[in-house]
């Protein structure tokens, strides 16, 4: 099978793991958090804002692998704390209503996992996605 990676930059340094990789017609990406591709830094110590980073990180990176979030099959949520939970799945429901109508009615199999600690201390969110490619 065909394999195609597509690196990670925070400002402008390239990370040590991609942000996404294409294999066949399936669309893997990592590391969609709250940290700002300009900078790396997390945007803000607010879930929302955080939340709503990630996925403008999710939307970019479909759309550059050749996919779109209305293909997205399964996402794992990482919150770094569970009394998040409501206000991240409403921020998500928001952003699929105003980006990917097609997910409201057809959502992804998702998982939430509450971990211990996230890759720096003020991420409080980080989505890893799978999605296929458009038709």
């Amino acid at each position: 099978m065909k394999k195609k990676t597509y690196p990670l930059y925070y400002a402008g340094q390239k990370q040590h793991f991609a942000r996404s990789v294409v294999v066949g017609d399936i669309v893997f990406l990592s590391g969609m958090s709250g940290r700002m591709m300009e900078t790396g830094n997390v945007s803000s110590d607010d879930v929302k804002e955080q939340m709503i980073v990630a996925l403008d990180k999710v939307r970019a990176a479909l759309e550059e692998a050749g996919s779109s979030m209305e293909h997205i099959v399964k996402t794992v949520i990482y919150l770094k704390d569970v009394k998040d939970y409501d206000l991240m799945r409403a921020t998500e429901w928001e952003y699929h209503q105003k980006h990917a109508p097609g997910l409201i009615d057809a959502p992804p199999a998702s998982t939430f996992i509450q971990p211990a600690s996230l890759s720096r201390a003020n991420m409080l969110v980080e989505i890893d996605v799978v999605a296929c490619l458009k038709d």
